[in-house]
């Protein structure tokens, strides 16, 4: 398995906390169907779709990084690691943004219980985004000083942001799509 020893049982781990964040969501959509599709109507589906977009293309220059950094061309994974972050720091601005409408908006924890969930959902989700960003610049930046042999250490910040990516894709549609 990639990365490093005993990463994975925090992926199953924090896999675990959001089925159970998305098990608590559908069970309170099911006792009130039609204010949750009255709150989810008043969300912006395009910046939800633009935000898996930037996470999706974020994710393919990590991978795109990490592939370069096997064949022992660090430079361009430096490279490629930087694009991935800004992709990160873009997904950080647009939720950022649709945060500060909503809260204009009065879509806030006490407007519904289908904000609570929201704000909790994405925002753990956000959480997890920068500190996905935080790791990868890190290790980006090592790369461009020359980062020693062996990549178990970014193949984990790998896994990691596709992680974060993975959810994304359940909670877009969760979250913005399904009526």
């Amino acid at each position: 398995m990639p990365g490093i020893d005993g990463f994975w049982v925090f992926i199953g781990g924090d896999m675990a906390i959001f089925t159970l964040m998305f098990l608590a969501f559908a069970v309170a959509r099911r006792d009130d169907v039609a204010g949750f599709d009255a709150a989810r109507a008043t969300l912006d589906v395009d910046r939800g779709g633009i935000n898996t977009l930037v996470l999706l293309t974020s994710s393919v220059c990590v991978a795109y990084a990490l592939t370069r950094l096997r064949e022992g061309r660090t430079d361009v994974a430096a490279t490629w690691t930087a694009f991935g972050v800004l992709g990160g720091l873009a997904f950080v601005a647009l939720k950022g943004a649709e945060y500060v409408t909503g809260f204009q908006d009065d879509h806030t924890p006490a407007a519904g219980t289908f904000y609570v969930y929201y704000l909790t959902i994405t925002g753990i989700h956000l959480l997890h985004v920068i500190a996905g960003c935080i790791l990868l610049g890190i290790l980006g930046f090592r790369l461009r000083g020359s980062l020693p042999p062996g990549t178990a250490g970014f193949e984990t910040a790998a896994c990691y942001w596709h992680l974060v990516d993975f959810l994304w894709l359940l909670i877009f549609p969760l979250i913005y799509l399904i009526r």
